[in-house]
């Protein structure tokens, strides 16, 4: 027997039997309550959609309440221990990990796809040297669907899977370009002989050396952080993603508008908040202190809480122990102290404690990226590149959702009645 749940209407006494299916019904199914025949109907009021499911996903699981986190399936603690950026991003792409075979033909497509067009590069420089990197990603990147017209063949599983292999790829060029011209210095080419990550560290890092090498401890850091950011099911990105998407927006333009809701301070611009506390709190002695104003509201513990993980975030613990590695090749970071105590403290604390506060992927990753010489105006760029794998997986997914039509909201209008224009001669 089909399950369902009954709503009673008390105004009118009718009775409703509304289809539960995978644990939720239908917002459209409330619309056959209504008082009276010419009214719309029920609606849900859900406003930052705290609890409204907008689509079917296969891509990433999370549990919040266990800590859980899963690309098709597999955990992220293996996948962060095992596998590199560019296979997680296969199997989130294709849904499979990919064989020996596959993956070498992957590589290789990306490896030769990460060249920028010359009037790319020429339009980059034409932002202000001072010009914020995020600004400058966002910008190109909406500039490339006027370099890649066939990206409007959106329904060409064949034009889809070679606008996925351009963005994988050309992502990091751009960035590092946004890079090399925020501090004055002349583009890098790529590198085909080096890994993603490192042929990324070679574009922003550099300088005269006939052939650059990264640390083998700071190109393995850098490939599991974007491991462990390249998706996070439907957060304000992706779903700007799939909702630009639904109106069957080229791919290109569609990511410009996912990367720049990532750019706000409180998605992809958190772990830079993170560092602004630590560099307020400023010595280990005042983190008592930090925490007692806090707790009577007077500030934020930013890097802690988040609107899904109800206990440890598991990035976190990854990041963590990233960390230690990270600075065992360039140093402690300064603040790294004061981010030990404050977690200490906070996971001692009955309030944060009771409150479910505990560390997110923020809390570290900044401390992290700084040590390895990235600016904090960086920081969401970086959160950019690894997030286009699972941005471009969304959007096609919702492309082939028969469920899925143009994304509109329902409002709920709390405005003037309908009322006649005054002549501006009699208006008091």
């Amino acid at each position: 027997m089909p399950e369902t749940l009954t709503i009673i209407d008390n105004r009118t006494g009718k009775q409703y039997e509304i289809p539960v299916q995978d644990g939720t019904i239908r917002a459209t199914d409330l619309r056959q309550i209504k008082a009276a025949p010419d009214e719309f109907g029920m609606m849900t009021y859900d406003p930052a959609f705290m609890n409204t499911a907008a689509c079917r996903s296969s891509i990433t699981f999370i549990d919040g309440d266990k800590g859980v986190l899963l690309y098709r399936g597999y955990p992220i603690e293996q996948l962060a221990e095992r596998s590199d950026f560019i296979e997680t991003a296969y199997l989130i792409l294709f849904g499979e990990l990919p064989d020996a075979v596959q993956l070498e033909q992957w590589n290789r497509q990306v490896t030769l796809h990460t060249m920028l067009h010359t009037n790319i590069a020429k339009l980059m420089e034409g932002f202000r040297h001072d010009a914020h990197p995020m600004g400058m990603f966002i910008s190109t990147v909406g500039a490339l669907s006027t370099f890649y017209p066939d990206a409007k063949d959106i329904f060409s599983e064949e034009s889809r899977r070679l606008q996925t292999v351009r963005l994988i790829a050309k992502m990091p060029s751009i960035a590092a370009y946004a890079f090399r011209h925020s501090i004055g210095r002349p583009f890098n080419l790529p590198d085909n002989d080096l890994s993603y990550a490192g042929n990324f560290l070679n574009m922003l890092f550099k300088m005269t050396e006939l052939k650059y090498k990264a640390h083998p401890v700071l190109e393995r850091a850098l490939d599991v952080l974007f491991i462990l950011h390249a998706d996070h099911e439907q957060n304000c990105s992706t779903s700007t993603m799939r909702n630009i998407g639904s109106s069957h927006a080229d791919p290109y333009s569609s990511l410009a508008g996912a990367a720049a809701a990532l750019y706000g301070p409180l998605h992809g611009g958190a772990n830079e908040a993170v560092l602004r506390m630590l560099g307020e709190i400023g010595s280990i002695n005042n983190v008592p202190a930090f925490i007692k104003r806090v707790k009577a509201g007077d500030g934020r513990l930013m890097g802690f809480g988040h609107r899904v993980y109800k206990s440890y975030d598991p990035r976190a613990k990854i990041i963590k122990r990233i960390a230690d590695l990270v600075f065992e090749v360039t140093g402690k970071n300064p603040f790294l102290e004061i981010a030990l105590e404050l977690e200490r403290i906070a996971l001692q604390d009955d309030y944060f404690v009771t409150r479910k506060l505990y560390p997110n992927v923020d809390f570290y990753s900044g401390l992290i990226y700084q040590a390895m010489g990235f600016p904090v105006d960086m920081f969401p760029v970086l959160f950019a590149i690894p997030r286009t794998a699972g941005w471009i997986a969304q959007w096609e997914e919702m492309l082939l959702d028969g469920d899925q039509k143009i994304a509109r909201p329902r409002q709920i209008y709390v405005g003037q009645a309908k009322r006649d224009y005054v002549p501006r001669e009699k208006r008091k």
